[in-house]
């Protein structure tokens, strides 16, 4: 499993797989295309604090563990701070997640 990492506004990188983040259809997008982001397999997103890019990568990864999970499978509840919501929201938004 290939990991991509994705850098935040300070600088500072997260690390998620591939599959987290082909979740994304504005990540996919720039890593499937013959951009320098596919090429080194590094996405810098900087206009995202660390701590929500971090909280992001948490989500893909989540979403990827839990895509196929049946009915009857208890999936816990992904946690948000609420202080971190909003901006949450606008980062979703912008990655179509």
């Amino acid at each position: 499993m290939s990991q991509i990492t994705l850098v935040s506004k300070d600088g500072s990188e997260q690390s998620l797989s591939r599959e987290a983040a082909d979740l994304s259809p504005v990540l996919r997008s720039m890593l499937s295309k013959p951009f320098i982001e596919e090429q080194q397999s590094k996405i810098t997103l900087s206009e995202i604090k660390p701590d929500v890019l971090k909280k992001v990568v948490e989500y893909l990864e989540y979403c990827r563990q839990y895509q196929n999970a049946g009915e009857d499978e208890d999936v816990p509840e992904f946690e948000v701070p609420t202080e971190m919501s909003l901006e949450l929201l606008l980062v979703a938004d912008f990655l179509n997640i």
